[in-house]
């Protein structure tokens, strides 16, 4: 079955052949005779008898990994029928809301709409959300053994009870929370911390009480991991308090979509942050603003103020709570004043009694605050799309306008006590999550200005409308990822090899380094640089994937273990662009591999590795 892709992604069907010769052929080692080496010996009979075994044995096991690995009875981690392929009735009605909403406002800008995407295409898309790279050759195996009608949500569901998603989504909200950076060396410790995020996405404890315990957490950073949020900031010369500032800075963009950081400094006299009061917000729609008020200074701090009440006396003891203390000089103001805490709206959300903290984590994970669940939703919407509902990530005004479908997802996910791997789950099965990223020539087009044209262009508002899958370019952490798992027959999951794992840890950190990571803003878009195209044209991380390996690189064991040209060039497009090469395609590589045998034909193989590698299609979510 022919899969056609947009134009854009073309490049490794027009430059197929210039493709395979611009990569510059490994240079061999010089031969040695047997005796060359000053002072070896000669090899005796058994020597070579036992050399010989071990290389049959090599052979062997490699020919049996890839015809397990490639034939219909690989098998994962989990059988299929430990896995659901169900989609709960309540998934189904909230997505058919959203795809009604969103097609209401495509047909009122009058756009054509994209036609259903294959399986692969939805399936690759699920798997870099999840995971950060596309699917193994082994998992294609498996995941075709059911019908088509299934897979798609039998994938979403293996993939969201792997423990690599849990550990994928917990380094994404790491970065919204604590970033990057190592923080203070004593006093934090950024893995303990990913990996509590982890154990809770992998229980699906409920978001709103992961949440709570991140803000009102106490004890030492060992102890109790989700601390590390508040130690991230310590300032140990600042009475051992965590710098409030940042926190509220962090808070309010993380968790409730809300710039307010210039607040700290003077009021909002651009008119970018604007707050609705009180109990007149719970009424408001995306066209009622009247009770709208411009930021001032005292909203920030006041917020802020409830982090003062975090301190560290004992490091042995940790974070514990202690009287509020912070003050502030305001702008135009002649002495500090004493801040007490409050927050900028809907303050009869507020408890009155508690501790500090606890009373703010109450106040933000509220089902009322639906700030907090349409900043949950945007986030996990850019997760799965490369690009969030609303731009940008951490932007969402209070009052509206709100796009569509954000209000439903949010109202669902309230409704559902918080429960993320549901809110995943609905929005894959939206229409907008599994549209083809084209308009075919000879798709109708729905409207009289479209229908018109010879070949439907698609534009920037087909994509903000969602009536196509987005063009995203895939980041750093995803194309090294994508890369080394194209390079292996087998899924590289919880139940590979500590090896295994070591490798692709090791592998994807030294990539994503020199290839840049984008760090906090990795939704942000940018343009791929000509020192990142030559990395993955030239450098050692890629030629080491590709390179004559029949022990650990695919395209090795695939040259020497595939019946015919055809089946080694399938595989090759199935194991790198999960999807099977056009007839073009096919046709312009089979001229490439005819009659090449051993180390010329695994080299031709490696080449054409590496030409899909450096595709463009390779490298951006479609």
């Amino acid at each position: 079955m022919e899969t056609s892709i947009p134009p854009i992604l073309n490049s490794a069907t027009s430059d197929a052949d210039s493709a395979m010769s611009a990569r510059p052929a490994p240079v061999p080692p010089p031969q040695m005779s047997r005796h060359s080496a000053e002072g070896s010996p000669p090899i005796s009979r058994r020597e070579r008898f036992l050399r010989r075994s071990l290389s049959m044995v090599a052979i062997l096991g490699v020919l049996g990994g890839l015809l397990w690995a490639t034939s219909p009875r690989a098998r994962l981690s989990k059988p299929t029928e430990e896995i659901s392929s169900d989609v709960p009735e309540l998934v189904q009605t909230t997505a058919s809301r959203i795809d009604a909403a969103m097609l209401a406002e495509i047909e009122r800008q009058e756009l054509a709409v994209a036609p259903p995407a294959d399986w692969l295409t939805v399936a690759r898309r699920i798997s870099l959300a999840l995971v950060g790279n596309g699917l193994s050759l082994e998992e294609i195996r498996v995941v075709e053994q059911l019908p088509e009608s299934q897979r798609i949500a039998w994938w979403t569901e293996y993939l969201l009870e792997d423990r690599r998603s849990a550990d994928y989504l917990a380094e994404r909200w790491t970065r919204a929370t604590v970033g990057t950076n190592n923080g203070p060396f004593l006093v934090f410790r950024r893995r303990m911390y990913v990996e509590w995020l982890a154990d809770q996405f992998q229980k699906n404890t409920p978001f709103d009480q992961v949440v709570r315990e991140i803000l009102s957490s106490k004890g030492s950073w060992t102890d109790s991991p989700e601390v590390n949020f508040l130690t991230a900031t310590l300032d140990e010369s600042d009475k051992g308090r965590p710098d409030a500032i940042r926190l509220a800075g962090r808070t309010t963009r993380a968790f409730l979509a809300q710039r307010i950081d210039c607040l700290q400094c003077h009021q909002d006299y651009l008119g970018k942050v604007n707050f609705t009061d009180e109990i007149a917000n719970a009424t408001l729609t995306n066209n009622t603003d009247s009770t709208s008020r411009m930021g001032e200074q005292a909203d920030f701090h006041q917020l802020a103020a409830f982090f003062s009440s975090a301190k560290m006396d004992n490091p042995f003891v940790g974070i514990k709570n202690s009287d509020v203390d912070y003050k502030i000089k305001y702008l135009n103001a002649d002495e500090e004043s004493n801040v007490a805490p409050t927050v900028p709206y809907r303050r009869d959300l507020l408890p009155e009694k508690g501790e500090t903290r606890e009373r703010l984590a109450a106040w933000i994970t509220h089902p009322e605050n639906k700030a907090f669940a349409r900043a949950t939703v945007n986030r996990t919407w850019a997760l799965l799309f490369g690009k969030p509902l609303v731009e940008p990530i951490d932007s969402i005004p209070l009052s509206g306008p709100f796009p569509a479908g954000l209000e439903i997802l949010a109202e669902q996910f309230i409704t559902s006590g918080f429960n993320m791997k549901q809110l995943i789950k609905t929005i894959v099965c939206t229409e907008a999550f599994q549209r083809d990223s084209r308009i075919p020539e000879s798709y109708e087009a729905k409207s009289t200005s479209d229908s018109k044209m010879s070949e439907l262009e698609v534009e920037e508002k087909h994509e903000l409308a969602w009536a196509v899958f987005p063009l995203t370019q895939l980041r750093p952490e995803q194309v090294a990822a994508s890369i080394h798992q194209s390079a292996r027959i087998k899924a590289i999951d919880d139940n590979s090899s500590i090896i295994a794992k070591l490798e692709l840890f090791g592998g994807v950190n030294d990539f994503t380094k020199a290839y840049g990571d984008r760090g906090d803003e990795e939704f942000t878009s940018q343009t791929v640089t000509i020192p990142q195209r030559l990395l993955v044209m030239n450098g050692r991380y890629v030629s080491e994937h590709v390179d004559n390996n029949p022990i650990a690189n695919a395209s090795s064991r695939i040259a020497m273990l595939a019946g015919d040209d055809k089946l080694a060039i399938e595989t090759a497009y199935l194991s790198v662009l999960n999807r099977k090469p056009s007839g073009a395609e096919l046709t312009a590589f089979c001229d490439r591999l005819h009659d090449t045998r051993g180390d010329a034909r695994s080299k031709a193989v490696g080449s054409l590795f590496w030409t899909l590698i450096n595709s463009t299609e390779f490298q951006w979510n479609h």
